[in-house]
């Protein structure tokens, strides 16, 4: 599809030239000669690419209005500013605003046409961007065989074709928004959006403007969270974090399933799915204040649990094969070899869960080490910790052979166990020992069988 570049000036002629120009160069047009036809073609479709001028009929500071109006539907397009009555002041205000570039008239023809294709390379780069991180991060299937992860897969299952609430309760880094994201693929709700509001990034003014939008006195549009989803998923993350003021406007909504948009003047009817998810104990929140009791309650109908993955041992040689064969394909690199059974990998706490162990097998592959024993030290130097439990005593050529050869038990069979999520006869048979000789050894040596 060609790039569209929006022209707003209100002099006819340089609106033409400029039509011109950017025509011969390949790309399409789109014109407005006032502020609200401006406004119009804007909120009808954004442009790829917009050139405005400063002063248009409505004020002196048009332009900066509208573009202001464009970066907050979406901050990414590229804005070239023009004016005819430039001074410093100006331009390092349009520049703050977001704007791409800063033109005065009469300019040269060359030096816009410059401007223009550098806006489109900056774009075309940005989509690249945004492609690949999609790529990478969020057409990743849901890998595990944990009790923990099958429950979840079963829950999914069974939820994705209801149209009830979601609350899903997870550490940092532990798959919370894949899980939404695959709720809405299988959901009767897949053709439409799926919107994340991240209540732990938002500025703390911000919370209602990005939930319910704005109509500004000028007669523009900005749409929020509740707007965009229509139709699809919201899915409100953290959202322990949004203040208890919104949270009451939050449980209205839900109620009532009707908003109005700051300063708006009619109720807007509500037809969208809301998931949510926090990282907290949600009930220690409620216990402490933070969290409205009666919101929880109309959100949670339906409840996921995910459990961090140093909880989830079974599930790591998996993630890393499946993110070493992922991750090889985006980078176009021969697949990684890495030890599933490495001990590091399967002693190591993972406080950033999933995320982590995934940034870790991209972070190898970017190193691109030629060897196995190379892997192995990033993967040692990557998860060193001080917690003796992780790393094998470096004094043990200092200790008798049989309280090494315990040591050295204990650190094998308890890995082992975690890495069969603690089924003794599926650890007996791959150690090779008898049921019952495991469940001796175990209590000989005093390891808990875990549950």
């Amino acid at each position: 599809m060609s790039t569209e570049i929006l022209i707003i000036d209100d002099n006819a002629d340089i609106r033409n030239i400029i039509n011109d120009l950017i025509i011969e160069a390949g790309y399409k047009t789109r014109l407005a000669a006032n502020y609200n036809q401006a406004l119009n073609e804007i909120d009808k479709k954004l442009p790829d690419v917009a050139i405005i001028d400063v002063k248009l009929d409505k004020s002196d500071n048009d332009g900066l209005e509208l573009l202001s109006h464009i970066k907050t539907k979406d901050k990414n397009i590229p804005v070239i500013i023009i004016t005819g009555h430039a001074n410093v002041e100006m331009a390092i205000k349009a520049l703050k605003a977001g704007a791409f570039e800063f033109i005065e008239k009469p300019f040269n023809q060359e030096r816009l046409l410059n401007f223009i294709n550098r806006a489109v390379e900056n774009l075309n780069l940005k989509n690249k961007n945004k492609e690949f991180e999609s790529k990478l991060f969020y057409s990743y299937e849901l890998i595990g065989v944990s009790d923990n992860f099958k429950k979840i897969k079963d829950q999914i299952d069974k939820i994705s074709v209801s149209e009830s609430r979601i609350f899903i309760n997870g550490p940092t880094g532990s798959g919370k928004e894949l899980i939404a994201r695959k709720i809405h693929k299988e959901s009767k709700r897949q053709k439409g959006p799926f919107v994340i509001l991240n209540g732990a990034l938002l500025d703390i003014k911000k919370y209602e403007l990005e939930l319910f939008g704005e109509e500004k006195n000028n007669g523009s549009i900005t749409y929020g969270a509740l707007e965009k989803s229509t139709k699809g998923i919201l899915l409100i993350d953290e959202i322990s974090e949004i203040p208890l003021d919104t949270q009451s406007k939050i449980l209205r909504v839900l109620i009532d399933q009707k908003f109005r948009r700051i300063n708006g003047s009619h109720d807007i009817n509500v037809d969208v799915r809301i998931i949510c998810s926090s990282s907290k104990d949600i009930k220690k929140e409620i216990k402490n204040g933070n969290f409205r009791e009666d919101l929880y309650h109309r959100l949670n109908v339906f409840e996921i649990n995910i459990d961090p993955l140093k909880d989830r041992v079974s599930d790591i040689p998996l993630l890393v094969e499946y993110f070493s064969e992922k991750i090889s394909i985006n980078y176009n690199l021969k697949k990684l070899s890495i030890d599933t059974n490495n001990k590091y990998l399967l002693n190591y706490d993972w406080p950033g869960n999933v995320r982590e162990l995934r940034n870790l097998i991209e972070r190898i592959a970017i190193l691109a080490p030629d060897s196995t024993d190379k892997i192995s030290n990033i993967i040692k130097e990557s998860l060193k910790t001080p917690d003796i439990r992780n790393i094998p005593s470096e004094n043990s050529l200092s200790i008798p052979l049989k309280e090494a050869r315990e040591n050295f038990e204990k650190e094998y069979l308890t890995t082992q166990l975690k890495k069969f999520n603690g089924n003794i006869s599926k650890t007996a048979d791959f150690i090779g020992m008898e049921r019952s000789a495991l469940h001796r050894k175990l209590k000989g040596l005093g390891i808990k069988e875990l549950n």
